[in-house]
C-alpha cells in the first residue's frame, strides 16, 4: 500500500524516498531511527546487525552485480583487517589474511554502521557509484587519467591529513575511486593496541631495529596502495606521510613509476604560527595517537615530533617530479611540471579553494508556509507557525554558538568567536526563515543552486495520483530512488551535480555557515560532508525540531544535533507530498 503522507505511521519504504519535492511535511520523528544507529542502522537489511552503508548499498539495484542479494552472497563484504604473517609483514587492507592463525587478525573498525558516522575511510567496492558521478567505465577509472598516486610532503601539523581527507571526499564525490593511506594507521596497526612507540621512531638517526620497523610499516602501506590499483581498480591513492627527504621521495616516485603509477607530490608549507598552533590542538582532539591523553601532554609530545623532524626536513625541489606547493593552508599555490589533464586540473582547482576549515556547517529546514499542500510553482510566505519557528531557530543557534565559544575560551583557545554567514535558496519561505539573522546584522546570501528538486509532472499530485499516472516510474524509483527521475523532474543525482559550486564554496569559507533549505538539498549536502552512499541520501531525515551541526576534523567530520527548544509541530495536517 503506497503512502507519501507524513501522517502515515509507516510510510512505504519505496515511495517515502521520493518524497522531497514539497517541504511542508517530512516531519516524521527520527529519534527512533537514530537510537538504532549505534548497534544497528535503520537502513540494515532484515536479519542483519550492520547498516547498508557497510554493504555498499549502491549495488543493491546495480545491473552489474545483480542486486543486493547476489552481492551479499559474493563474499565481497570482508571487513577491513590487519593481517600479520610470522615474518612480521602485515597489511591494512580489505583482502584476506596472509596469516594461517585466526588470532593474528583484528578489525580496525574502519567500517561504519550509521549515516551519523563519517564514511570517508570506508573501503569502496570495485563497482562503487558515487553521488555526483557522471559516467562509469569498464576499468573503473575516469577522465582518461590512469592511475595516480598523490604523495603528501610536509612537517607535522601542516595540514597534510586534512588535505588527504578533503581531497578524498571531493574526488569520491565526483566518482573518482580514491583512498587515503595514512602511514600513521599502519604504524599503529604494526604496534598493536596499548603498545608504546619506540622513543627514536620519529628520529632520522634511529636504531637499526626501529629503522627495520619503519621499513616494514612503509612496505605494508605501499603494498596496500598497489592492491588498491591492481585488485580494487582504484584510480587515485593518497600517500599521507611526512616524506622529509629528497632521496626518499625520489625512491618512492621511482617505485610507483615502475608499477605504471603517475606521481604528483603535494607539499604543505606553513610558517604561520597561528595555523600551526590550531593544527596541533586539532591533532590532540582527533588523532588516534592521543586518545585518553591530557591536552598538555599531547601537545608537548606532538611538538617534540615536529622539532625532531625540522633539522632533517628538505623541501621539494624543482628537479623532482610534478608537484604542487600549498603555502599557509591556501594563501598561495605553486604548480610545477603538472602536465595538462582533466583530473589533474580538477585537483589543482579544488586545492585553490581549500582551507583548513575551523568553522562548522549547520543545516536547518525552512519554516512551514501558509499553504497546506504547496506546489512548486507557488512561492508562499511563512505561516504564523513558520515565523515562530524562525525566531526559535535564531535564538537556539546563536545561544549554542556562544556557549561553544565560551567553552573554547575556558580551554585556552584565544581565537575570537567565529563569524557566521547564512545561505538560503531564492524561495520566499527560506529567506523569511532567516529574517531574524538578517535583523541582527548577519550576512545572508541567496543562492539559486540551493533550490529544491524540481518535481516535474508530479507537482501537486498526491501519492495515489502518482501511482495511477506513472506506475512504471514508481517501479523504477523503487529500484533506484537516488538516480531515477520522474517525467520532467530532477533526481537526487541531478541535484548533487547542481550543488558542486556550493560544495566548493563551503570548502573555501573558513567560518561557520548556516544553510536553510529544502530537505532534499540538506540530504545531498549532508551526504557530501559525511561521505554517505547514494542509497542512504534519499532516506536521510531532517526535522524542524533540531539543527544539524557538522564539525570538520582532520580525520573525519563529526555530527551533532541541537534541539530547537520549545518547538513542536502539529503533524495532523501533514497530508502533502514530501518528494
Amino acid at each position: 500500500m503506497l503512502s507519501l503522507s507524513d501522517s502515515s505511521p509507516s510510510p512505504s519504504p519505496s515511495l517515502s524516498s521520493i518524497a522531497s519535492f514539497q517541504d511542508e511535511t517530512d516531519n516524521r520523528s527520527s529519534s527512533s531511527t537514530r537510537s538504532q544507529s549505534i548497534g544497528s542502522s535503520s537502513l540494515s537489511p532484515p536479519g542483519t546487525n550492520i547498516g547498508l552503508s557497510t554493504y555498499h548499498a549502491d549495488l543493491a539495484t546495480s545491473p552489474i552485480t545483480g542486486g543486493l542479494e547476489s552481492y551479499l552472497n559474493s563474499g565481497m563484504m570482508a571487513r577491513s583487517t590487519v593481517s600479520r604473517a610470522s615474518g612480521g609483514a602485515f597489511s591494512l587492507g580489505s583482502g584476506s589474511s596472509n596469516s594461517s592463525s585466526p588470532s593474528a587478525n583484528y578489525t580496525l573498525g574502519r567500517r561504519v554502521t550509521s549515516v551519523d558516522i563519517d564514511g570517508i575511510h570506508d573501503q569502496l567496492s570495485s563497482t562503487h557509484l558515487s553521488p555526483a558521478q557522471l559516467y562509469s567505465t569498464e576499468s573503473g577509472r575516469l577522465f582518461h587519467a590512469g592511475k595516480i598516486c598523490i604523495v603528501l610532503v610536509g612537517l607535522p601539523a601542516r595540514g597534510k591529513t586534512h588535505i588527504a581527507v578533503s581531497l578524498t571526499r571531493y574526488l569520491r564525490w565526483l566518482g573518482v575511486k580514491t583512498h587515503a593511506f595514512h602511514l600513521g594507521d599502519y604504524r599503529r596497526a604494526y604496534l598493536h593496541p596499548n603498545t608504546d612507540v619506540p622513543d627514536d621512531y620519529f628520529l632520522v638517526n634511529a636504531s637499526p631495529s626501529t629503522v627495520i620497523m619503519r621499513q616494514q610499516v612503509m612496505a605494508a602501506c605501499k603494498q596496500d596502495v598497489f592492491k588498491f590499483f591492481d585488485i580494487d581498480r582504484g584510480q587515485v591513492a593518497i600517500y599521507d606521510a611526512v616524506n622529509p627527504t629528497v632521496a626518499g621521495r625520489k625512491a618512492l616516485v621511482k617505485e610507483f613509476n615502475q608499477h605504471g603509477i603517475r606521481t604528483i607530490q603535494i607539499e604543505s608549507i606553513c610558517n604561520n604560527g597561528n595555523i600551526i598552533k590550531e593544527n596541533v590542538r586539532s591533532v590532540k582532539i582527533s588523532s588516534p595517537d592521543y586518545v585518553g591523553w591530557q591536552e598538555k601532554d599531547a601537545i608537548e609530545d606532538y611538538l617534540r615530533r615536529i622539532n625532531d623532524k625540522i633539522p632533517h626536513y628538505e623541501t621539494v625541489e624543482e628537479s623532482e617530479s610534478a608537484y604542487i606547493k600549498l603555502f599557509n593552508a591556501g594563501e598561495r599555490i605553486l604548480v610545477n611540471k603538472l602536465n595538462s589533464g582533466y583530473l589533474a586540473n580538477r585537483i589543482v582547482f579544488y586545492l585553490m579553494n581549500i582551507h583548513i576549515k575551523a568553522g562548522c556547517v549547520y543545516f536547518a529546514r525552512a519554516g512551514p508556509s501558509t499553504e497546506i499542500r504547496p506546489v512548486y510553482k507557488s512561492d508562499p510566505h511563512l505561516s504564523d507557525t513558520g515565523r515562530e519557528y524562525a525566531k526559535k531557530l535564531a535564538n537556539t543557534l546563536l545561544a549554542h554558538r556562544h556557549a561553544e565559544y565560551e567553552a573554547r575560551a575556558a580551554q585556552g583557545y584565544e581565537t575570537p568567536e567565529r563569524e557566521l554567514v547564512v545561505w538560503t535558496s531564492t524561495r520566499v519561505r527560506t529567506t523569511e526563515t532567516v529574517s531574524e539573522f538578517a535583523n541582527l546584522g548577519y550576512k545572508c546570501y541567496q543562492r539559486p543552486q540551493l533550490s529544491q528538486m524540481h518535481p516535474g509532472m508530479c507537482d501537486g499530485l498526491a501519492p495515489d495520483q502518482i501511482q495511477r499516472q506513472f506506475p512504471e516510474d514508481v517501479v523504477a524509483h523503487e529500484k533506484d530512488p537516488y538516480r531515477h527521475r520522474f517525467p520532467r523532474a530532477e533526481s537526487y543525482h541531478d541535484l548533487a551535480v547542481r550543488l558542486e559550486p556550493v560544495i566548493l564554496e563551503m570548502e573555501r569559507i573558513p567560518n561557520d555557515i548556516l544553510i536553510v533549505a529544502h530537505v532534499s538539498v540538506l540530504r545531498v549536502l549532508y551526504g557530501y560532508l559525511m561521505a554517505c552512499l547514494p542509497f542512504d541520501i534519499p532516506k536521510l531525515e531532517f526535522d524542524r525540531t533540531e539543527i544539524v551541526e557538522i564539525t570538520p576534523s582532520a580525520y573525519q567530520n563529526k555530527v551533532m544535533r541541537i534541539p530547537i527548544e520549545e518547538y513542536y509541530e502539529d503533524q495532523s495536517t501533514n497530508t502533502s507530498l514530501v518528494i
